[in-house]
């Protein structure tokens, strides 16, 4: 059987035309594939080559500003309390940038760089409020007479007793934190204008249900057991840490999960989801809406119609191309869509 090829035409050093050679197809075949792979390396280069840059570019801008805000609080003091109010906000507002410039490069960075830039973000958060406790002034409870003064005290500690007697103490922590601590069987509500842009602490919370109806700048949940937590959406982010047969329900920039177990998450990320050391955890859209939350999407600065709440990553599980087995999608026929209101004891 004739092999097939194409006729070309050469000449020799004269300049003269020879008769057509017919050049077997299988090697112009190799040919072409030859400089097609060729084409593709180079274009996988280029694009590394940019993925470089762009990594290089963040890694640098990241570690000046870092650099900026560590020098910002070691020069804050207590000689000057609104001056010292005034730098911690700016170093609040800086925090919260580079956060976001994280999140926006978390598509070119690898995973080491991404675990580096949020470990320092995490310690700068922490070295943030201890220079905040340390720099203003602490609010003391004590029992004043009344004043024309007493609207601008804090709140007095709010106790509430359930139907078995127990009694839960409800005090803010800082003047910049608020929250719920060490409650059994409560529901627990704060409103918006109680928020207001704070950090928000849940911590020993077992079999409660919580109602944020605000805007908070981040929220932390700690060792929380059977609860039913619904928060408006979150500015920066969200910590969660030893979490068990538990719903939670918020937006946020980003989500990072630890330790946690048998948990559902109605979630709305603008930019992805993190688990680390977890199992049984279930995702699903943000369902919750309440008065207002429109707005507080707008003062959070999250774009209500971007949510990322199908992209997690695993810290603990690197295996390319087959999905974790410690997470997974809540089946729609399963979803809640409206939740209960609930009211809190008088």
């Amino acid at each position: 059987m004739a092999a097939l090829g194409v006729e070309v035409n050469v000449r020799n050093d004269d300049g003269e035309t020879n008769t057509a050679v017919k050049v077997p197809e299988r090697v112009l075949l190799r040919d072409q594939a030859r400089l097609e792979e060729a084409e593709r390396r180079r274009n996988v280069k280029e694009s590394q080559t940019v993925t470089e840059e762009k990594s290089d570019f963040f890694t640098s801008t990241f570690k000046a500003e870092k650099t900026a805000v560590e020098e910002m609080l070691s020069s804050c003091n207590d000689n000057d309390n609104g001056k010292a109010a005034k730098t911690l906000e700016e170093a609040t507002l800086k925090i919260q940038q580079l956060l976001k410039s994280l999140n926006d490069s978390m598509m070119f960075l690898t995973q080491y760089e991404i675990r580096q830039a949020q470990a320092s973000l995490q310690n700068l958060q922490s070295a943030l409020a201890e220079k905040r406790d340390e720099v203003l002034p602490k609010k003391k409870f004590a029992f004043r007479s009344r004043n024309t003064g007493a609207s601008k005290q804090p709140a007095p500690i709010q106790q509430t007793s359930d139907a078995a007697g127990t009694v839960v103490v409800d005090a803010a922590v800082s003047v910049d934190q608020c929250g719920f601590s060490n409650a059994d069987n409560q529901v627990l509500i704060k409103q918006a204008e109680e928020i207001q842009q704070r950090d928000v602490l849940l911590s020993h919370l077992t079999n409660c249900k919580v109602r944020l109806y605000g805007c908070p700048s981040t929220v932390h949940i700690k060792n929380v057991r059977g609860c039913e937590i619904l928060c408006g959406p979150v500015s920066s982010s969200v910590f969660v840490d030893q979490c068990t047969d538990s719903t939670l329900v918020f937006p946020c920039q980003q989500l990072r999960t630890h330790n946690t177990t048998a948990t559902q998450i109605y979630l709305h990320v603008t930019s992805r989801a993190i688990i680390e050391d977890c199992h049984g955890v279930r995702f699903a859209p943000f369902t919750w809406t309440y008065p207002g939350i429109h707005d507080h999407f707008k003062v959070a600065g999250l774009d209500p119609n971007r949510n990322n709440w199908t992209e997690v990553d695993d810290f603990n599980w690197l295996a390319a191309g087959t999905p974790s087995p410690n997470w997974t999608v809540i089946p729609e026929t399963e979803r809640i869509c409206s939740w209960d209101i609930v009211e809190q004891a008088s």
